[in-house]
């Protein structure tokens, strides 16, 4: 996928992402504190259930796990030697799900270092661990790249320009936002948005945070300043952890549809679902914003998207 065809995709509408995947693996019963990466590939039937899910519910781009499959994510498990063969198998695994009509996007995160002089990786370190893991994922065909769930705008700038070195894919970007709009690592979403855009991200938006209904004034923030498509992907509200550790969300499909039409209305060009969501909420919200897709006749990654 190139940059113009990022473009011209978006200028079609509405784009529709996936929903969770960590959140819908631990359902599937992949136990706490597992390599999800491994975890997913170990088990690569709940991976292609729940792909193949999203495209049926209409998602024009669906994630490949490769959510933290970095060098210093993997090694947290003694796994970074096998990190070509995690991203280049749950990269095409996702493909197999979804098939040849719907966008795979390579998916890459937060390391959970901070950069100096405040925390103590260098920035050529940094770039180097996404660089490596943005290579495997370019070379083993990923459509796009998305960073999600980032913390610091500083660190997503770093992917921006590991990405851009190795390849000429769109990169969309989002982090997670307080309701008020602050980044959690300080700056805030118009200060993310115009650095981001600036840098050459081919959307910003944010991710995770709360739930939709908490969102419509940050997104309309961003949307006043931005020059590229805004991406809105929340949870499904705030959850509650129970004794044992696990996070319930009680925001209902029904309502999450609702919740992410206002985000439709105050400017966000890209939206889907974070934690707590499944192919359900992504079908409801397909229904809800009156999307429905029929294949062309040119054979490649695309669905045509319009507005009954």
């Amino acid at each position: 996928m190139t940059k113009q065809e990022f473009k011209e995709l978006t200028h079609q509408g509405v784009v529709l992402l996936d929903g969770a995947t960590g959140s819908n693996f631990r359902k599937a019963g992949m136990p706490v504190g597992v390599c999800g990466e491994l975890w997913a590939l170990e088990h690569p039937e709940v991976v292609l259930k729940l792909q193949r899910a999203y495209a049926e519910a209409g998602s024009r781009i669906v994630y490949a796990p490769t959510f933290s499959a970095n060098r210093i994510g993997l090694s947290m498990h003694g796994l970074q030697d096998r990190l070509v063969e995690l991203n280049t198998k749950l990269l095409a695994l996702t493909r197999e799900a979804v098939g040849d009509h719907v966008y795979v996007a390579g998916d890459v995160t937060t390391t959970g270092k901070m950069l100096e002089p405040r925390g103590e990786i260098t920035y050529q370190e940094l770039y180097d661990v996404y660089k490596e893991q943005i290579r495997v994922l370019s070379d083993g065909g990923a459509d796009l790249i998305v960073a999600e769930t980032m913390l610091d705008v500083e660190e997503t700038l770093v992917v921006l320009d590991a990405a851009q070195s190795v390849c000429d894919l769109p990169v969309m970007c989002s982090l997670t936002l307080e309701a008020d709009g602050s980044a959690v690592y300080g700056g805030n979403a118009v200060e993310m948005v115009e650095s981001l855009q600036e840098m050459g991200a081919d959307a910003v938006g944010l991710n995770c945070s709360v739930g939709p209904d908490q969102l419509e004034a940050v997104v309309a923030s961003m949307k006043r300043v931005a020059k590229v498509p805004v991406l809105a992907k929340p949870n499904a509200g705030m959850p509650e952890i129970d004794e044992k550790g696990e996070a319930h969300y009680s925001m209902s499909p029904e309502h999450f549809a609702t919740s992410v039409k206002r985000l439709v209305e105050c400017g966000a060009q890209l939206v889907g679902g974070c934690c707590g969501t499944d192919p359900e909420y992504i079908r409801l919200l397909a229904k809800e914003l009156g999307l429905r897709h029929r294949q062309t006749h040119d054979t490649v990654r695309r669905r045509r998207w319009i507005e009954q």
